[in-house]
């Protein structure tokens, strides 16, 4: 399989590229508006048909570049099906199968850092948008955010993965790049709770300061970083 991790520094936003080879199709998962030069020369190096573009959920922390990568290279955008995004052209909902050049993502539905968030899993490894952070978990203090259900998606569906499965998040602070599910259930901190309402308690007593772009990143992307 071909995959790689790009890093945004400015937003530590990884995004993804996978392909099951050179000259295969291709999607990508998260990526940065200005980033777009860099997926361009890897998806040309590489002789890549890209044919979906991937949205984790609506951003607030960078302009997302689906729609400069659907206008240039024809390729699908692809949210949940709750996203207030414009211009998506295909809506997944929970479990639903998204398959490219012999490969597939399963969508599953994991509100709780926005109502659309989304993480989609690969037979080894999860794409964990902003639910499941290494060591972190996703704020969930803003964009129709709730902690009661990121509870759920968290206990009730990403932790119920095999302990081995890998763990690629959305973004990371702290140099880190990757993870596993057991690895998670027992050094995360915010995951070491006793209840529901211990993790409400938690995330709701977070005081984080609003992300610097918001204000520009979400009108941008409800219209696909257009």
């Amino acid at each position: 399989m071909l995959f790689r991790q790009l890093l945004d520094h400015e937003s530590s936003t990884y995004t993804y590229l996978i392909a099951a080879g050179i000259g295969d199709e291709a999607v990508i998962i998260d990526p940065v508006k200005k980033n777009i030069a860099q997926y361009m020369m890897l998806i040309q190096q590489f002789d890549l048909k890209l044919v979906a573009a991937i949205d984790t959920h609506l951003h607030a922390d960078h302009i997302s570049a689906l729609g400069d990568l659907s206008s240039q290279l024809g390729c699908d955008i692809i949210m949940g099906e709750q996203t207030q995004a414009q211009g998506v052209d295909r809506r997944l909902k929970d479990n639903d199968q998204f398959h490219f050049g012999g490969l597939s993502l399963r969508a599953i539905h994991t509100p709780g850092h926005t109502d659309d968030s989304y993480c989609f899993v690969m037979p080894d490894r999860v794409f964990t948008g902003d639910t499941l952070f290494i060591r972190g978990t996703g704020r969930t203090d803003f964009q129709h955010g709730s902690a009661s259900d990121q509870y759920d998606s968290l206990f009730n569906r990403l932790l119920t993965l095999p302990d081995d499965t890998l763990v690629y998040p959305g973004h990371d602070y702290n140099g880190m790049t990757v993870s596993t599910i057991g690895e998670e259930k027992k050094f995360n901190p915010r995951l070491q709770v006793d209840s529901r309402e211990d993790y409400i308690v938690l995330m709701n007593n977070l005081k984080l300061s609003p992300p610097k772009m918001m204000d520009i990143a979400v009108p941008a992307n409800k219209n696909c970083g257009r």
